[in-house]
């Protein structure tokens, strides 16, 4: 992939996913993956789940001072994969969200469903949402505002989430305006996120062409109604805890994504307790602060140091708790080979994928909801 990115360091998402299935860096073929996307998610994959656990507490149609769902409960509810092997909050219940054109089964079966299932420090469940997240992120919002409730309230206890991508600006936009969520959460980690949106999405989107609704919204800050809304009024500082994990330069979706200018990078305001990562500067010239992609992030060693440090300890991540020097002079987090790598690079090829076969296509980016006016 290092020497795709250096062949082709200005080659679009399009053009970087076709290269690497054609040089065979994924876990499956184009062909099954494209059966995926359209619409043969079942068992883990799967967006009907039965979830019979009724909340102790009032979820919906609102939770206290809370917008209104605009989604029904029974698809809210039914988005969220509980697996068997759940423990109902005898261990740290962990919400993983998935990002743009995936789910969550898809985004973490090669990496966190792995190395958290099991862990005797974190539980994780998995949101599968409608869409692929390319629809409304303002609904994609309601999944993960439902789902953090949802899961704290059977369990009893404070949900950790994680999110990728888009994943994490969705979780936003659910602590600023869902603030129910707020108290219902432990920590946030936040892996390759665009709290300021992507300059790539603009090329992707340019004005007046079709393109999917969530992908509009995610265009940099300034030119996303979505984006700017959000981060008004301290909107661009954490709510809860929060550890931000990014790769710069070769982050193939999210850009600017270097240093303290990443879209990545999140601010404090409320002194929640925030660490920005950005792998190149933690482990310079080191093999964990090597070449990750966007996905890649998902299978970096420090990544998953840090995520681990925030499940057992609480609070944000933090670096001077964990032993850099291994962690730096590895590739893959430990637990994980190299078929996981390629389980998980799938996920960005089934991201494009899902971005050209979504409809329907808007020119205009989804109307801010009338409670985010206030």
């Amino acid at each position: 992939m290092s020497s795709i990115h250096a062949a082709k360091p200005s080659a679009n998402l399009f053009e970087f996913v076709a290269t690497i299935a054609a040089e065979g860096l994924t876990a499956n073929s184009v062909t099954e993956l494209l059966g995926f996307v359209e619409g043969l998610a079942s068992g883990q994959n799967s967006m009907s789940n039965v979830n019979v656990q009724t909340p102790k507490d009032t979820i919906y149609p609102r939770k206290g001072l809370d917008p209104k769902y605009s989604v029904t409960e029974s698809s809210l509810r039914s988005a969220i994969y509980i697996p068997a092997s759940f423990q109902g909050g005898k261990v740290q219940p962990v919400i993983l969200m998935p990002g743009s054109g995936s789910t969550g089964y898809f985004t973490y079966v090669g990496n966190y469903i792995k190395l958290l299932t099991g862990s005797g420090y974190a539980d994780p469940v998995w949101l599968n949402i409608p869409g692929y997240l390319l629809n409304d992120a303002q609904v994609n919002a309601e999944y993960a505002a439902y789902a953090i409730n949802y899961v704290s309230s059977i369990t009893g206890k404070k949900v950790s989430i994680i999110g990728w991508s888009q994943g994490n600006i969705d979780i936003q936009w659910a602590f600023k305006y869902f603030t129910s969520t707020v108290k219902s959460v432990r920590n946030h980690i936040a892996i390759s996120p665009d709290y300021a949106g992507t300059v790539n999405a603009n090329l992707i989107c340019p004005d007046g062409l079709p393109c999917d609704p969530a992908v509009l919204q995610q265009q940099y800050k300034g030119t996303s109604n979505f984006i700017d809304r959000m981060r008004l009024g301290n909107g661009d500082s954490a709510y809860v805890p929060t550890t931000t994990v990014y790769s710069g330069l070769f982050d193939e979706i999210v850009e600017p994504q270097q240093g303290t200018g990443a879209s990545a990078y999140l601010n404090d305001a409320r002194k929640v307790g925030v660490t920005n990562n950005y792998l190149q500067g933690i482990c310079p010239g080191l093999p964990g602060g090597s070449f990750y992609t966007h996905e890649g992030v998902l299978y970096n060693p420090l990544a998953f140091g840090l995520v681990k440090d925030a499940l057992i300890n609480g609070g944000a991540g933090k670096t001077s708790r964990l032993d850099l020097n291994k962690l730096c002079n590895i590739y893959l987090a430990e637990g994980l080979n190299v078929g996981d790598l390629l389980v998980t690079e799938n996920t960005i090829v089934v991201a494009a994928l899902s971005l050209i076969l979504y409809l329907p296509k808007v020119v205009v980016e989804p109307a801010i909801k009338a409670y985010a006016w206030y």
